[in-house]
């Protein structure tokens, strides 16, 4: 069954897993700032490198700002990662352009910005996806610019000169219009046309869900094995170990997911299957489904397969209203969202439990910001996925929260909608505050 939107455009689940759920190699701003450097200079004919500019978003900025690189041994900062991708990056790898990193590269990367050959430059009013590298380097200038979505390069240059036949062009990442159409078709939908999207998944479908299920779990495998990051995950284990909490779906669900993003956010070597443009989003929509699973009697692995698959729908329906970066936490309204409906609907839940669960986690986690991406982010993900399981519970139990209460709409889609309002009007003066304080730490350390 294919759904029409207002506009005629036609989408499937295959649609949106192919534009909105990929592989991902650390935190995807930095990937994205990597990306934009690697494609710039894969177009040099002579490697020798005089500096490299960049100009950033403001919401680039603030998430690339702190976040370990992989495969750096901890290290942090928005200048490695574009040096990195002159050093090491593999333009045709997308987002996981860092996966040829070594100590060498590294230490190359290094020396570059120890040099000062890279300048950042931030663009305060400029909101979204955007990142531009310009690199110099014995007579030649080449440009990259990425728009819109982590991976979508728009635009490169050669000696100010505009290069429009080139692989990278072709085909390369999301396009613009892919994603806008999209994001206009969901924006369209009710949840009862969302939730019929996944009842249509294939074989195929099924094996790239599955695929993401496999990713994010041999991260939280990591994360638990080794308690990377700041070990959230791996704590949370050790109490219930030692019975000071309760091991239920709920702590299960917390476990899992942040300690995938302790391994994450630390920087560990492994992809993760982003959603709507973030792993950590990847992560709560995909994670705390499957852990839930295990305490379900008799469930069918394409249940969880399409649970998961109704998370990333529900996840890409709320990010085309709040947009792909804000001051909202996304973790936790956008793919806490999606992770409650699905969790939900692998417990027997019908559309007005899905809808109930959704409401019940917007009212309980709109307030959380995003102040960047950090190691620190496991916290905010496993009290998503905690709420999710919470959610979708009370919705079971006849719990619903009124659309008297605060910015609670009278049906999902409108609750959804108020968020992004949100989170594209209310916010903006916190995404600036917030980015104010990360600047005056930049400067004062």
């Amino acid at each position: 069954m294919r759904i029409l939107s207002n506009e005629n455009a036609t989408y499937t689940i295959k649609d949106v897993l192919r534009i909105e759920v990929a592989p991902a190699l650390g935190c995807t701003e930095p990937a994205a700032v990597a990306l934009c450097t690697a494609a710039a200079a894969s177009l040099l004919k002579d490697r020798t490198l005089e500096s490299i500019e960049l100009w950033l978003s403001s919401n680039i900025y603030k998430n690339a700002f702190a976040v370990v690189i992989p495969g750096t041994d901890e290290a942090v900062g928005i200048e490695l990662a574009a040096a990195l991708g002159y050093t090491c990056g593999d333009p045709a790898l997308k987002l996981e352009v860092l996966t040829p990193i070594d100590g060498d590269a590294t230490k190359q990367a290094r020396d570059l910005v120890e040099a000062g050959c890279v300048k950042v430059n931030l663009l305060k009013d400029t909101s979204g996806i955007y990142v531009r590298a310009r690199l110099q380097g014995d007579g030649e200038t080449a440009e990259a610019v990425i728009e819109e979505t982590h991976d979508n390069l728009t635009s490169l240059r050669y000696n100010d000169e505009a290069v429009t036949q080139h692989p990278l062009l072709s085909g390369f990442g999301a396009s613009q219009n892919a994603v806008h159409e999209l994001e206009e078709f969901l924006k369209g939908q009710t949840l009862v046309q969302l939730l019929a999207l996944v009842e249509n998944m294939d074989a195929e479908d099924f094996d790239f869900v599955r695929q993401g299920v496999a990713y994010n779990v041999d991260l939280a495998k990591h994360g638990l094995a080794f308690g990377s990051g700041l070990g959230v995950g791996k704590t949370l284990e050790r109490l219930a170990r030692e019975k000071l909490l309760q091991r239920d779906m709920m702590l299960a669900a917390r476990i899992l997911t942040s300690s995938a993003c302790d391994a994450r956010m630390s920087g560990v070597k492994l992809p993760a299957m982003s959603s709507g443009g973030s792993g950590n989003h990847g992560l709560t929509a995909i994670l705390p489904i499957w852990a839930v699973k295990d305490f379900v009697d008799g469930v069918d692995e394409k249940d969880v397969l399409k649970a998961i698959g109704l998370s990333h729908v529900v996840t890409a329906y709320i990010k085309s209203h709040t947009g792909r970066l804000s001051a909202v936490c996304g973790c936790s309204v956008a793919a806490g969202a999606g992770a409650t409906a699905g969790v939900t609907y692998l417990l027997g839940g019908n559309v007005h439990h899905i809808a109930s669960a959704i409401k019940n986690l917007i009212v309980d986690l709109a307030g959380v910001i995003c102040d960047g991406a950090k190691v620190s982010c496991s916290f905010k993900l496993a009290t998503a996925a905690g709420t999710a399981v919470q959610s979708a519970l009370f919705a079971l139990h006849g719990i619903s929260v009124a659309a008297s209460d605060g910015i609670i709409g009278l049906t999902p889609e409108q609750t959804m909608r108020n968020m992004g309002q949100i989170s594209t009007e209310g916010m903006i003066e916190t995404d600036r505050t917030i980015l104010s304080i990360l600047m005056d730490k930049r400067f004062n350390q």
